[in-house]
């Protein structure tokens, strides 16, 4: 019975949403996920802070001054939530083996996290307040200055990973350093989701 039973599993595979085998043994794959949880949890440090602070200032958040383009950072949000579509196209690419695909959606990818990037630091250039000018102020620049700096490790690591894994005889795994890749990057953008409806939709 038990035989029976373990030769269907082979057949039929993991369970839906389960890591495929040679990601649950991968010690990369096992600490870039504890470590994202730990990320989180300082994103909740930084949101919680947030809230508190709204609490405390309401009805003068945000103070006068501090005003923000919701609108064209909308714009740019769909151009980060995009980057995660080409970073879904590099992991399937990966997993069939397809290396100038891979490199392809990664490019894709980098560029559009570049153009959200340029464009904080615009957006922060423009901006009329400075970090000390009032409790918004310092907790919207610790927020998106922090997920700032995790977007650039980001376009920084798809591009280690770009070089490394499709250099010509290199054996670094492909499907598995792509897909965990993926998760940091998915991360990122799932962050400032959030964010951005907290910061500067629901200000």
């Amino acid at each position: 019975m038990d035989v029976t039973a373990a030769n269907t599993a082979s057949r039929t595979g993991p369970p839906p949403g389960a890591l495929p085998a040679d990601e649950r043994s991968s010690p990369l794959a096992v600490g870039v996920v504890v470590w994202l949880a730990s990320e989180v949890m300082f994103f909740g440090g930084l949101f919680a802070a947030w809230f508190v602070l709204k609490a405390n200032n309401e009805p003068n958040w945000p103070p006068p001054g501090h005003h923000l383009d919701m609108a064209r950072m909308a714009v740019f949000t769909g151009v980060l939530v995009a980057s995660s579509v080409t970073m879904h196209f590099a992991v399937e690419a990966a997993a069939h083996g397809r290396k100038r695909a891979v490199l392809r959606w990664l490019v894709f990818t980098i560029a559009l996290g570049a153009a959200f990037l340029v464009h904080e630091g615009l957006e922060w250039y423009e901006l009329p307040f400075g970090f000390d000018t009032a409790a918004f102020s310092s907790i919207f620049y610790l927020l998106t200055g922090f997920h700032g700096l995790h977007v650039l490790g980001g376009l920084i690591l798809m591009g280690v990973v770009a070089w490394v894994v499709l250099s010509p005889g290199s054996r670094v795994p492909l499907a598995v350093s792509v897909r965990v890749t993926s998760y940091y990057w998915h991360f990122v953008d799932v962050v400032w989701v959030v964010l951005f409806l907290t910061v500067y939709v629901n200000s």
